[in-house]
């Protein structure tokens, strides 16, 4: 008899051992009065939720057992804050270079713009870097490295150092941990003499398109990969519109959903 398949928002046991470890401690209730602490990993799932559905926390739907909206609000706030998403993208990292799923030969950077909500901070409609609903760099396999939020108003070539330098050092394989890829590419919206000298201080090589070179990026099919993450963040509805008035939850959703296309691969690997 088949088992049924999980849903998306159902945290395995593999996962949560990986993202168990890293929630910050917190003193149980029982010496308090009150209801007793909601389990992280429902709580989580209810994250998880959101972030594939795009529904309003307020409509999670009980029978599920994912606790109030409010308390997955609370809770994803209270993990942003302690650092975990960036933490849990580098563990993710680390596990695909140590399966050889990682190559730091070369990434592509783009950006990409989103609406924003009502009632969103207009400076954050865009987010920029190789990954969809903002600015994003991947690997040549089309892995998410990095991701950062920017204005809707702002030049995607301003994003191109931070989000370089936003890369964090990754383990997995003998020697100093990988941190930057040796190329980088990019379109012409990235050509401009100075930002090239900026890469190349930081020991990465640019090779970006220049402005009036023939039709589309110039680059041919060697950047197909960033439009590749850009297409599995928009699986995520919670990203396809910026709902967050907090910069620091969107970010949070963003670097969620790029951890969880670093374990789709990693789980594709393995299986």
């Amino acid at each position: 008899m088949r088992t049924a398949r999980p849903k998306p928002w159902e945290a395995d046991d593999e996962l949560w051992a990986v993202i168990d470890p890293l929630l910050p401690n917190v003193e149980g209730r029982s010496r308090h009065s009150g209801c007793k602490r909601h389990p992280d990993r429902l709580v989580f799932q209810g994250v998880l939720f959101v972030l594939h559905t795009g529904i309003a926390r307020g409509h999670l739907p009980q029978e599920l057992d994912f606790g109030a909206g409010m308390t997955c609000w609370r809770r994803l706030a209270e993990w942003t804050e302690a650092g975990v998403w960036p933490r849990l993208h580098e563990v993710m990292l680390a596990r695909l270079r140590s399966a050889n799923a990682l190559d730091f030969s070369g990434a592509a950077v783009d950006g990409s713009h989103i609406r924003a909500s009502k009632g969103a901070p207009r400076r954050d409609e865009a987010l920029l870097t190789g990954v969809e609903p903002a600015a994003s760099i991947t690997g040549a396999t089309g892995i998410p490295l990095a991701a950062t939020l920017t204005g809707g108003n702002r030049n995607d070539v301003i994003q191109l150092i931070p989000l370089l330098q936003a890369v964090p050092p990754v383990r997995g394989e003998r020697g100093r941990p990988g941190r930057r890829p040796n190329v980088v590419l990019g379109d012409r919206g990235y050509d401009h003499d100075k930002y090239r000298r900026l890469v190349w201080d930081l020991g990465v090589k640019p090779q970006i398109a220049r402005r009036g070179t023939g039709l589309g990026s110039g680059l041919g099919t060697q950047r197909w990969v960033v439009e590749g993450a850009f297409a599995h963040l928009r699986w995520f509805r919670r990203l396809r519109i910026r709902w967050e008035i907090r910069d620091d939850i969107h970010e949070a959703f963003l670097t969620l959903g790029c951890t969880l296309i670093c374990w789709r691969r990693l789980r594709s690997i393995c299986d």
